[in-house]
């Protein structure tokens, strides 16, 4: 069990020696990508150094999102660019785990797809059938819209969910109504509630799935952080000690939960969605659930860590 373990202690101020310590307590880093390593497409400063002075460390480095637009390949290719010394093995999507997920329990149906074509490109190489992305608009009202252009297929075994900028009052209708049958398998990406702005909001993948969940009446297995099932590949096989893997991210309730479920150590960054702030709150709270979402260690942002590895590296100061 880690020496900080639901502490949020701040490793800016720990000792050159304490920090050192901490970094050779995990051998496994798991790490978010939006709001820890880039943000817009756009690395945030010291996060590539850090990562691939990781890995000259010898630590498994994964990157594991909950960005279902994207398959592996294009999450390869953009962390690349970027100058992160990854493969495509090293990334979790949960792109990849829902098609994945579907293949191990020898599915042999269609999906109904509400999402992008990350989704249905990551079927396609596992060989499952789906219908296809993009608008899928009202037309006329809804009684002429039942009558005359409502159409049901009749080999859906699963419904699929994950982000959809084309989300419609029809793909929900089908979508519960395809869910009717108990048979019919309904599948999250990930239960994302929204993604702050400056200035606005943008609805997450949580909730289109919250929209169908209400409507269907169903509860969705969901694959993404914090559901273990994103790790399932890792875990299962034995491929990681939970003890010494530091989950690394920005969004408590995915992140920081998913390293509590799975036993991870955890860092919370202070570069996206949740902040000391917040933490101060879990802490107030009388809600056990909240307590989860309390971090083992803290940094403001990822790249504050450098100094340190090249401490823990030279024997020097930082």
């Amino acid at each position: 069990m880690s020496t900080y373990k639901q502490t949020c202690t701040n490793l800016l101020e720990l000792s050159n020696s304490k920090v050192t310590e901490w970094l050779a307590s995990f051998d496994t880093v798991i790490t978010d990508c939006d709001g820890v390593l880039w943000i817009y497409g756009n690395a945030l400063e010291g996060s590539v150094d850090v990562m691939n002075q990781f890995k000259a460390m010898g630590k498994k480095i994964y990157f594991c999102t909950n960005n279902s637009t994207k398959t592996r390949a294009e999450l390869l290719k953009k962390g690349l660019e970027l100058g992160f010394r990854i493969t495509e093995e090293g990334i979790i999507s949960t792109a990849h785990a829902t098609a994945a997920y579907l293949k191990q329990r020898k599915f042999d149906k269609r999906v109904y797809v509400i999402g992008s074509e990350g989704i249905t490109q990551e079927l396609d190489k596992v060989g499952i059938k789906h219908t296809q992305c993009g608008p899928d608009p009202m037309q006329g009202p809804l009684g002429e819209f039942m009558a005359k252009h409502l159409k049901l297929d009749s080999d859906i075994g699963a419904v699929v969910v994950g982000f959809d900028e084309n989300f419609s009052f029809p793909k929900m209708m089908k979508a519960a109504s395809y869910l009717n049958d108990p048979k019919c398998l309904f599948v999250a990406t990930n239960t994302d509630e929204r993604f702050p702005m400056p200035n606005m909001v943008v609805p997450g993948s949580g909730s289109f799935v919250k929209a169908i969940q209400t409507c269907s009446e169903r509860t969705p297995t969901v694959i993404g952080k914090p559901n273990p099932a994103i790790c399932e590949s890792l875990l299962n096989p034995k491929k990681i000690d939970p003890a010494r893997t530091l989950m690394i991210g920005d969004r408590a309730n995915t992140d920081i939960l998913l390293g509590f479920n799975c036993g991870f150590q955890t860092l919370l960054v202070g570069s996206g969605i949740h902040h000391l702030s917040d933490v101060d709150q879990w802490r107030k709270s009388k809600d056990p659930e909240d307590k989860k979402l309390i971090p083992d260690v803290y940094l403001p942002k990822l790249g504050d860590l450098l100094p340190a590895i090249v401490n823990s590296q030279t024997g020097g100061s930082y």
